[in-house]
């Protein structure tokens, strides 16, 4: 099996590479992004089996080189976070909507039939009324670019598939929580840094209050089931070709209380309050309650406790 993954030097698209090669033994893997990206250590036993390109999706050439051999399956990954979406328009037009245009374009045309999983996420619908429960069904109502472009890449691949020209699965991806590295553009990178960079003796700013309610998910889950979309029949994802991912809702106070129970009041006491008013509308501007019952018909894995994603960091800390 042949398969691309874009957006590859991300931290989902490392996590995705050893366990795709691992699900998929004798598949060979193509990764790309804007920088060549690395091979993980973790998949460095099957580095025969995956070739790294650096180049830039927004280029037309480029896309039709890179799809030039054709691919049994497609991981769209690459994107321009929500926070940078906002900043800079311009941007995320070309990065988040035009070049996976230019890719499907090349995809129905030349090689119809290819499966592209999607990732897309909750930013595509707007603020949700207290206590209300989000799903598939819900009209979205996006409230910043990146969850606007993400929902139109949605809509374009639900329309391919109906034609049956793709076979798309789109999954809409909760917060993912705790993201090692360094924080990236996304208005929701806090919710990992404020259990990261305490975990390392850092000091880490809190830009919304402890009673914002987020919508996330363990790295575990999210991987785990990025493959299985890739496996499921295409009949389980229905005429509506997104499903939701399995997360689930906490309080920014929980993620603070699992810091604690892991890692020590000294590591709590690392996280100070930082005044964010653009971060914290973003942020509120998406639902913190889905109803994944989709997913979990699916066959979905089901997501891990706050306390077990934040032991989960800790223990990588220590490889």
């Amino acid at each position: 099996m042949k398969i691309l993954i874009t957006g590859a030097s991300g931290f989902i698209g490392q996590e995705l590479i050893p366990e795709l090669l691992e699900t998929y033994t004798d598949a060979h893997l193509t990764i790309t992004d804007i920088v060549e990206p690395p091979i993980p250590s973790t998949a460095s036993s099957k580095s025969s089996q995956i070739k790294a390109i650096k180049t830039d999706l927004t280029d037309a050439s480029n896309v039709a080189s890179l799809l030039e051999a054709g691919f049994d399956a497609v991981y769209q990954l690459h994107g321009i976070m929500s926070a940078g979406s906002e900043a800079n328009l311009d941007l995320s037009l070309k990065v988040n909507l035009d070049s996976h245009r230019l890719m499907l374009d090349i995809i129905r045309t030349k090689f119809p039939g290819t499966k592209i999983v999607f990732a897309s996420s909750c930013a595509v619908y707007g603020p949700a009324k207290p206590g209300e429960v989000f799903s598939e069904q819900t009209l979205p109502l996006p409230q910043g670019s990146y969850g606007a472009h993400k929902f139109i890449i949605e809509i374009l691949i639900n329309d391919l598939s109906r034609k049956g020209v793709i076979d798309g699965r789109c999954c809409r991806l909760p917060t993912v929580i705790v993201r090692p590295g360094k924080p990236t553009a996304a208005a929701s990178s806090f919710a990992s840094g404020i259990v990261r960079e305490p975990m390392n003796g850092l000091k880490a700013d809190l830009p919304v209050d402890e009673d914002v309610e987020v919508w996330v998910a363990s790295p575990v889950s999210v991987v785990k089931n990025l493959v299985f979309a890739l496996s499921a029949p295409a009949e389980k994802f229905g005429g509506f070709r997104t499903v939701c991912l399995p997360g689930q809702c906490v309080a920014v106070k929980q993620i603070l209380d699992a810091l604690e129970a892991v890692g020590g009041k000294e590591k709590r006491a690392l996280v100070q309050r930082k005044d964010e008013p653009e971060t914290e509308r973003i942020v509120k501007s998406w639902p913190a309650r889905i109803d994944t019952t989709k997913a979990k018909n699916m066959g979905m894995m089901d997501d891990l406790s706050l306390k077990e994603i934040v032991e989960g960091y800790a223990a990588r800390l220590k490889q």
